[in-house]
């Protein structure tokens, strides 16, 4: 497993897989693995979507004390995968990063506490996996606008829920995160 570091403590994976005549297999957890690259991850949930091409999701996380980690692939279709680190005390605070995980190129984020995460479906019936450190908690989920962060979407007419149209901006969020 390869990683590279993105943003402060955020990782790109690329995910172990093989192909054979029957087809490819992709490793997506494998703690031993990814402790050996830095990343301490406990699995408390995990859940998926699909997405119709153009739908921003995001940008999501949970407030402290149901802060978590994710792990995100992309196993059918295209997404584009945007991070923002939402760290006071972080040298990225505030600053993006994206990134393309798909089917074919098998790269999967590491996103750490104190990160708010959103994607962009590239493609039609995009599938986004999640690997979550904590369970879900409705009082304590929230987000940022994804039109706040400094990110061009290139998108002229982007789908999203009413819910992520409400979040207010970056520059106006008061971070709880370190």
């Amino acid at each position: 497993m390869e990683t590279v570091d993105v943003l402060n403590g955020a990782k790109l994976i690329s995910l172990p897989a093989s192909s054979d005549l029957r087809g490819n297999f992709i490793k997506t957890f494998h703690e031993s693995s990814f402790a050996k690259a830095g990343i301490e991850f406990t699995l408390r949930e995990s859940y998926y979507s699909f997405s119709h091409k153009d739908v921003i999701r995001g940008m999501h996380f949970q407030l402290p004390p149901h802060d978590h980690s994710k792990i995100v692939f992309c196993p059918v279709g295209r997404i584009m995968d945007v991070i923002v680190d939402l760290r006071r005390s972080s040298p990225t605070y505030g600053q993006h990063y994206a990134s393309e995980l798909s089917a074919d190129n098998h790269k999967a984020y590491f996103i750490p506490e104190g990160f708010a995460h959103g994607f962009k479906a590239l493609t039609e019936n995009a599938m986004t996996y999640y690997l979550v450190s904590t369970e879900y908690n409705g009082a304590h989920d929230t987000g940022i606008s994804y039109d706040s962060i400094g990110y061009d979407w290139q998108v002229s007419a982007p789908i999203l829920s009413a819910r992520d149209l409400s979040f207010g901006s970056l520059a106006d969020f008061r971070s709880p995160f370190e």
